[in-house]
């Protein structure tokens, strides 16, 4: 222990003073030398007269005996004893004594007042101070008693360990964020001369893990200003007022320190969403959360003083602690992505040794979902396991085995297992893994194994090959038929089901309703959400659904979950009867082997095809989809010439928008719209800083395009005048924005094909709808629609050099000419309105965003 906290403990103090009282008892002692006797020796030694002196003391009844013939006492020779006398005998003590002629001397100790008073006081002394340290103690509080109302927030000092924004991956704009709150304490003159406000509270909220925390640390290295941390559950105590008093003096001694930075970790145990006032049992804390709403609130926007708070509970924060003002900016730490994986196992990797076939590519897709603690765990268990096994570097082995054991436990590895529950647990998951292979739009089979880990008897691993925020209807109905699997090989083999797929139903039918009710995707009930749920966004835990829909949509729900459920079965069913050869070569394998990689799946289906997808669930009704596919991206073209994306020159593109017809480009003046065209004439050899940028060349050689009544700059360097996002005509024209290049010439087979043009551009398997009988579609010339005019021939609208040039994407007749626009302006996907096209933009929610996650 330290010798300063050792002298601060006043049990030492108490024990010193207990220790000098003997020793000053002792040294003090009148009776040393004497010998205590019993009474009968006493009197015995007076009846025989072998008395030198005695001495009486009367109030302590005790008789000091000097004699003159030593004696024999426990074996020792002594001559001078003292013993114990009744009262009522002292009178004949004292007679006897004077008859012998013998020296008596009688002493009567008189006790002052004082010395009473101080024998019951100090004790008590000693008990109330031993009472208020350990009170002291149990608040935490400094160097004086009853220090309840202080803060327990402890500031970071030079010598203490900190982080530095090098040391945080994954969370690149977090990083941003709060590289800005770091610059503008150290440099706060740049952005009061603009007018710039600095946000007084920044809340970094996600699920466990992300490293909100690991964020602040860095924050408190990098700032170089006085940085106060403290957790929230620190400001409740059990006396009433003591929370609110500490966030007065927290702050207090912020701004006696400004510029600062406060961090309050765990900020929902006192940041939650007060109630109605019903009750007393939170009112200390809605008491400190008022104090620290006034307390954020008083911030002088100069002061310098900013609050930074952690959470996973941003659901239950009360909106006056969210308010601008207060926490004005709300940073998301969410779950690293591919990237941010592979850069944060990298950072943990850096003192563990790796073998040459450790592949942290590999480990980062492996790990999909994790955490930033997830993956330091991944890398601990793999260290331990290496170690375990006596090698001196860590091995592929030992990733993999470490992703299984964080994943799906310790592997279990004792169990005895019957060669009949093997055969069954083989079955199950290769009905699982037969059944994946087999759909088309659903991650790949990474591994397949029977060891049981955990709770489970072995599983079947699907690896994405990246990370999706989004899930389309189909690749839903794949992991439904993928979930079916396992169950459908026992019913098929065995002819009756196990209690092995319980936990293969319960995923099926969370899928499933989740299908129904969240996503809108059952043509019977539309796209309508059926109940709200209440749990933890970031925590996975949920308190219950509220159940806003009758009972009779309640059983069409029921139904449409059957529907889904029993068509994904039979889906199965059918894969696995086709297949049922390779299903037999899979479990004599993964009986073998135990375990199969992805090059042994690979070979054994070999031979397996990909299904259809599952199309009874696209009912759109009245409503007919765009016959057109969707454009291709900037990428994907670039893929197709064999270029590099993004080009070396800058790391995106950056789109030029279209001005008007017969007006200046947006964002320029009429003269610099000229002058751009202009000089793109006189250098057609010079190529822009950016190959990709969104301008494209006018076919009637004068740097502009009126093709669609809009102004659009000449594309330089290309001799064809081509767009790079069109692809290339089969005369050096246009094709349309989007398709691939145009290959296919007047009467090929697929002109006047009822299945319309081929899927350039879309995913596999995707086949426009076909418009009703009696609705004629217009096309112009080289455009891919049925029935289109051959080269040459003007579609409705169009203008060109040589010969109407056709619609780039295409027009519609006069059914559909009168097409409402988006909330943003844009005509609606797949519709042209007013004989005019889209402009190939993505559509917007309302909004405003690109498009909404769906878990």
């Amino acid at each position: 222990m330290d010798r300063k906290r050792l002298l601060k403990n006043p049990l030492v103090w108490i024990a010193l003073a207990v220790g000098l009282y003997f020793l000053f008892s002792t040294l003090l002692d009148d009776h040393r030398g004497y010998t205590e006797v019993s009474t009968s020796q006493a009197m015995q030694q007076i009846s025989a007269s072998n008395i030198g002196s005695a001495e009486i003391e009367d109030k302590e009844q005790q008789l000091l005996l000097d004699l003159d013939e030593s004696i024999s006492v426990e074996g020792e020779s002594t001559s001078q004893i003292i013993t114990q006398y009744p009262e009522r005998v002292s009178q004949d003590i004292y007679n006897d004594l004077l008859g012998q002629d013998v020296e008596v001397e009688t002493s009567v100790s008189q006790s002052s007042l004082l010395g009473q008073m101080l024998i019951y006081m100090i004790p008590l002394a000693l008990l109330l101070l031993l009472l208020f340290w350990v009170m002291n103690n149990a608040q935490g509080g400094g160097s004086k008693v009853l220090n309840f109302g202080k803060s327990k927030a402890k500031q970071l000092t030079k010598d203490m360990p900190t982080s530095l924004f090098t040391d945080v991956a994954g969370a690149d704009e977090a990083v941003e964020e709060l590289h800005e709150i770091k610059d503008f304490l150290q440099s706060p003159a740049r952005y009061q001369e603009l007018g710039a406000k600095i946000p007084k509270g920044v809340l970094l909220y996600g699920p466990p893990g992300t490293g909100k925390t690991l964020l602040a640390r860095a924050v408190a290295g990098e700032a170089g200003v006085p940085f106060y941390t403290i957790s929230g559950s620190d400001f409740v105590e059990m006396f009433v007022g003591v929370g609110a008093s500490r966030v007065r003096d927290l702050f207090e001694q912020a701004k006696q320190n400004a510029p600062c930075i406060i961090f309050v970790d765990e900020i929902d145990a006192v940041g939650r969403q007060r109630g109605a006032g019903l009750g007393g049992g939170h009112d200390e804390r809605e008491q400190t959360l008022n104090q620290l709403l006034v307390e954020m609130d008083g911030f002088d926007s100069k002061g310098g003083i900013i609050l930074i708070a952690a959470t996973n509970r941003p659901d239950i924060l009360d909106p006056a602690l969210l308010r601008p003002g207060r926490f004005d900016r709300q940073i998301p730490v969410q779950a690293p992505d591919l990237r941010g994986r592979k850069a944060i196992l990298e950072v943990h990797a850096k003192s563990k040794p790796l073998a040459p076939d450790a592949s942290l590519d590999g480990l980062a897709k492996r790990t999909a979902g994790m955490s930033g603690a997830d993956l330091e765990n991944v890398l601990n268990e793999a260290a331990l396991l290496t170690a375990r096994l006596h090698r001196t570097e860590i091995d592929e082995y030992a990733l993999e085995e470490s992703v299984d054991r964080v994943i799906g436990g310790p592997a279990r590895k004792g169990k005895v297992i019957s060669e009949k529950e093997k055969k069954i647990t083989a079955y199950h998951e290769g009905g699982h893994a037969l059944a994946a292979w087999a759909m088309p739009d659903i991650e790949p089979v990474y591994k397949l194994t029977i060891l049981p880990r955990g709770r489970t008897g072995g599983h079947a691993l699907l690896v994405p090959e990246d990370d999706k925020d989004l899930m389309t209807r189909s690749e839903m109905i794949g992991r439904l038929v993928f979930a079916m699997g396992g169950r459908t090989a026992e019913e098929l083999v065995f002819h009756e089901p196990t209690t092995g797929a319980s936990s293969d139903i319960e995923q099926a039918t969370k899928i499933a309703k989740a299908m129904v009710k969240e996503y809108g995707m059952s043509a019977r009930l539309g796209a309508v959400k059926y109940g709200q749920e209440q749990g933890d966004p970031f925590l996975g835990r949920s308190a219950g659904k509220e159940a806003d829909y009758s009972l009779e949509v309640a059983h069409e729900i029921d139904e449409e979950v059957r529907k889904l459920i029993e068509t994904a079965h039979t889906e199965a069913w059918e894969v696995l009867s086709n297949y049922r050869d390779v299903l037999d070569d899979l479990v004599y394998e993964v009986l073998r082997k135990e375990t199969l990689q992805r090059p042994d799946l690979e070979r054994i289906f070999a031979k397996v095809s990909k299904r259809p997808r599952i199309t009874v669930f696209n009912e759109f009704g009245s409503r007919k989809p765009s016959e057109k596919p969707p454009i291709k991206t900037p990428a994907e073209v670039a893929a197709e010439r064999g270029e590099p994306w993004p080009p070396p020159e800058q790391s995106r593109p950056e789109p030029v928008s279209s001005a008007p017809a017969g007006g200046p480009a947006t964002g320029q003046a009429a003269g610099e719209g000229q002058e751009s065209s202009r000089q793109a004439e006189q250098e057609p050899s010079a190529a822009p800083a950016n190959p990709y940028a969104y301008r494209q060349a006018g076919p009637n050689g004068t740097g502009t395009d009126t093709r669609h009544g809009a102004q659009r700059e000449q594309w330089p360097g290309d001799p064809q005048q081509r767009d790079p996002r069109y692809g290339t005509g089969p005369n050096g024209g246009q094709a349309y924005r989007g398709y691939g290049p145009q290959s296919q010439q007047e009467g090929s087979a697929w002109q006047g094909n009822p299945n319309g043009p081929p899927n350039y551009g879309a995913p596999p398997g995707w086949k426009p709808a076909t418009s009703p009988s009696g609705r004629n579609r217009q096309y112009g010339p080289g455009s891919q629609g049925p029935g289109a005019p051959g080269p040459g021939t003007p579609g409705p609208g169009a203008q060109g050099p040589e010969g109407p040039v056709g619609s780039e994407r295409g027009q519609l007749g006069s059914e559909q000419s009168q097409t409402p626009a988006d909330d943003d302006g844009w005509p609606q996907a797949g519709q042209y309105g007013d004989g005019q096209p889209g402009d190939g933009k993505h559509r917007r929610n309302a909004d405003g965003q690109d498009g909404q996650h769906r878990g």
